[in-house]
């Protein structure tokens, strides 16, 4: 067994699984675990190493030894993995129902780590695979339009991206005949211009409010906080953290709830909120990353029903606050991360709530981003 690894060497090797960015994991003759993009769990490649670092190496594929039976070549002419090409979209060479058989196996894995008796439902697919995105964020230079190849901070230009709705293309090709934009193109120590758009408006340099970038799968993700909540007590109070500008608020003002905390980090997506004037429903800014906060607010409304849905860092140390020092019996948790999600639930289980129930969903297809909707209940 070779026990030695070189940049560049060029060796064959079985794909054992993906990482959580979806890259294919093998395994060099040295023991040593090779991370390559574009590969697929049962394909043999032919790799060639890019990369080496402390704890893993990076490839690139040379050839197909044996490819999986549902790849497929990918539909749009920008997909690719080297450092002009748009890597956003990294599962395009496979087929969506692939796709959605590796997030569903992915989720139920980590789920059986820490609660192996909770329910891991069906994952939700999107209506559609492409022409779903209604909002992005795209780079210029001045001269092009793209997105940052993956691993590089190379500009890889586009002039069409199909994951994009009609309205978000519509925005991109205002855009691109706007070049060369002198206003855009980088001075000496400044970065790519950024440009944020959604269906009716284009920012530069300014990010736009949050909100989900799926519309669709939106609107199946309220549908399924409304059917959890049906069945509570109006009159128990309810807390939301990381409320936003009240995606999820409207959906608990609606169903009747006499008593609502809504928070959030961000001042303009609770200036949003306030102007929406839900009913029962009051509205703070507050940092929900500090737990005397967390804590403060649970005391305020004395909640009983938390419902949160914060991004990828999840709730970093406010974990402890909610399952020691609350009156909470009910959580649902949103999570836009899988990983967060885990380490989150595994200390809320330790501590006296069971995850009951787990939906996946599939926000952004082509992508390895899964979307969860978890119900936790005090045991």
């Amino acid at each position: 067994m070779a026990d030695v690894m070189n940049l560049g060497e060029v060796f064959s090797a079985q794909v054992r699984g993906l990482t959580s960015e979806g890259n294919g994991v093998v395994e060099h003759p040295s023991g040593r675990v090779v991370f390559v993009p574009g590969a697929w769990p049962d394909e043999r490649v032919e790799v060639k190493i890019t990369a080496i670092k402390n704890q893993f190496a990076q490839a690139r594929i040379i050839k197909l030894i044996a490819p999986h039976h549902q790849r497929r070549a990918a539909p749009c002419p920008h997909h690719g993995f080297g450092p002009h090409q748009c890597g956003g979209c990294s599962w395009q060479f496979m087929e969506y129902s692939a796709q959605l058989a590796a997030k569903q196996d992915r989720v139920a894995q980590a789920v059986a780590r820490f609660a192996p008796k909770a329910i891991v439902q069906p994952i939700v697919p999107a209506p559609s695979e492409f022409g779903y995105r209604s909002r992005a964020q795209l780079k210029t230079d001045g001269l092009k339009i793209g997105f940052v190849a993956a691993g590089s901070h190379q500009l890889a230009p586009i002039n069409n991206c199909q994951i994009l709705s009609d309205a978000c293309q519509l925005q991109l090709q205002q855009l691109t005949a706007e070049l060369p934009n002198p206003h855009w193109q980088k001075a000496a120590k400044r970065q790519l211009v950024t440009l944020d758009i959604d269906a009716s408006q284009i920012s530069v340099n300014k990010r736009l409010p949050f909100t989900q970038a799926n519309s669709a799968q939106n609107s199946q993700m309220q549908q399924w906080l409304a059917t959890q909540l049906a069945p509570l007590d109006r009159s128990a109070p309810v807390l939301e953290l990381f409320a936003g500008s009240g995606n999820f608020t409207q959906v608990i003002s609606q169903l009747g709830f006499s008593h609502i905390l809504a928070a959030e980090v961000a001042a303009e997506a609770v200036a949003q909120l306030q102007a929406l004037q839900l009913p029962n429903v009051a509205v703070e800014v507050a940092d929900l990353f500090k737990p005397e906060q967390v804590s403060r607010l649970l005391k305020v409304i004395q909640a009983q029903i938390l419902v949160l849905d914060p991004p990828r860092d999840g709730l970093k140390s406010a974990q402890e606050v909610l399952a020691k020092k609350s009156k909470l019996n009910t959580i649902f948790y949103i999570s836009c991360d899988l990983a967060t999600f885990s380490r989150d639930c595994t200390l809320l289980t330790r501590q006296g709530f069971k995850l009951r129930e787990v939906q996946p969903l599939d926000q952004f297809p082509q992508t390895p981003h899964i979307e969860l909707m978890a119900r936790l209940e005090r045991a």
